[in-house]
């Protein structure tokens, strides 16, 4: 039995993003000064991003123009296509209907480019030379290298000291694109040495790699800095997920009982989620939106509604958001992209209002659902996209045991190619549950 491959013209790419903030039925609290703690302006961000995406941050406009220079770099792998997972569904023998949206296909093999294009064009345009950045699983990283690229930037990339040894290729496909990678916490910023001297042996965290990011942006006149998830701008720019795959399930005429999509900062969540939340709230539909997180890292599901820095030397705005603290570091588990101390602050208050529920799984449960998707479907996730596999297959057997027919979609992050070592840990007997 084939899977069924559902794709669209590249005529219908989304023309303009969807913002979500004008729709939220409890407004966004507001980021503060943390030496004031007053609300912040326009001005206060201007040392660290381009005027163009601090506009978007704070608009109220429901949609937002996509630029054509944009569009255009979208077109080498977008409209992104959706899949029913027929060969999955045998195995499960389940009478759920299941779909997938594959955010693999990109150059660099994730969503991340949907920001990372945009953010490099809104700095490009405004006399940017080059860009800081972080990353967990090398994902954004490599991401952004690639839009860097495009636009003749320079781009610094400071990547979570256990993902740069557990994931050597995403720092080669870095170095490919022309971006300098270096491990986090390092010497290169008072804030890495100021980690190494506490605590030499750390893993790392996004949250350190962020302050390092941060602080290099802040310290170079021709700098800015790039963030690959968390902030409204960010969600913004990953709606073209969303937005594309509604016209998809349309043209199947099918629509989803359950959205769902792993969440570190919450970009590809939001970006497959967003545009369906918006029928949720707006329209009354029956949606269930479902993020998946790890257990090692339970943001959502143990953390505390409250503001908190977004990294661990204290150098960003306050943002109320589910956090388990700007210091805390969590095991380095396979899961890069998903070892963030807090999430956005939309899916925060979204999450908060019961818009949208969440759950968490170990590590070697999601390789378990990872292979068996694998050995269905015949494509190798990532581990961050394996969470909202193992969150689809059990929603899949509950459908087996009510009989009910419900249309699931996940949202597909990105391959794991590049995650064959944590593939070889799992088969080898040697991962481990933290």
């Amino acid at each position: 039995m084939e899977r069924t491959k559902i794709i669209l013209d590249e005529n219908e790419l989304p023309k303009q993003w969807y913002n979500i903030l004008p729709d939220l039925p409890t407004p966004l609290e507001p980021p503060l000064n943390p030496a004031t703690n007053e609300p912040i302006g326009p001005d206060d961000l201007s040392p660290i991003f381009p005027m163009g995406l601090i506009k978007q941050e704070m608009s109220q406009d429901r949609y937002i123009d996509i630029p054509e220079e944009v569009r255009d770099i979208y077109r080498l792998w977008r409209p992104s296509p959706i899949y029913r997972a027929h060969r999955l569904e045998a195995a499960l023998k389940t009478p759920a209907r299941i779909y997938y949206k594959n955010e693999g296909v990109s150059p660099p093999g994730s969503h991340k480019p949907n920001t990372a294009i945009a953010q490099a064009y809104f700095n490009k345009k405004e006399g940017v030379e080059r860009l800081s950045t972080e990353t967990g699983a090398g994902q954004w990283g490599s991401a952004l290298s690639f839009a860097c690229s495009l636009f003749d930037l320079e781009c610094k990339v400071y990547m979570v000291k256990s993902s740069f040894y557990q994931k050597p290729y995403r720092k080669s496909l870095i170095n490919l694109w022309g971006a300098n990678v270096i491990p986090s916490p390092s010497t290169e910023t008072q804030a890495g040495r100021s980690i190494l001297e506490k605590h030499p042996d750390t893993s790392g965290s996004l949250g350190i790699a962020i302050s390092e990011a941060v602080e290099d942006a802040a310290t170079h006149d021709n700098t800015k800095y790039a963030l690959g998830s968390v902030l409204n701008h960010v969600m913004l720019h990953q709606t073209v997920i969303g937005l594309e795959a509604k016209l998809q399930m349309d043209m199947v005429e099918d629509y989803p009982d359950v959205v769902i999509g792993c969440v570190g900062g919450g970009s590809n969540f939001s970006g497959v989620s967003f545009p369906f939340i918006r029928d949720k709230i707006k329209d009354n539909k029956d949606v269930d939106i479902v993020a998946v997180e790890p257990t090692a890292c339970p943001t959502l599901t143990g953390g505390d509604f409250r503001y908190d820095f977004g990294d661990t030397a204290e150098m960003t705005p306050l943002l109320k958001m589910y956090t388990l603290g700007h210091d805390f570091v969590p095991p380095p588990i396979h899961s890069g992209g998903l070892r963030y101390h807090g999430d956005s602050p939309i899916i925060s208050q979204l999450y908060a209002d019961g818009i949208m529920r969440a759950v968490a799984y170990h590590q070697t449960e999601i390789f378990d659902a990872a292979t068996t998707f694998a050995r269905t479907e015949g494509i190798v996730p990532a581990p961050e996209a394996a969470h909202a596999i193992k969150c689809a297959i059990d929603m899949a057997l509950e459908c087996k045991k009510t009989g009910e027919e419900k249309s699931i979609l996940f949202n597909f992050s990105g391959h794991g190619h590049f995650d064959m070592a944590a593939y070889d840990t799992y088969f080898n007997g040697e991962m481990t549950d933290e």
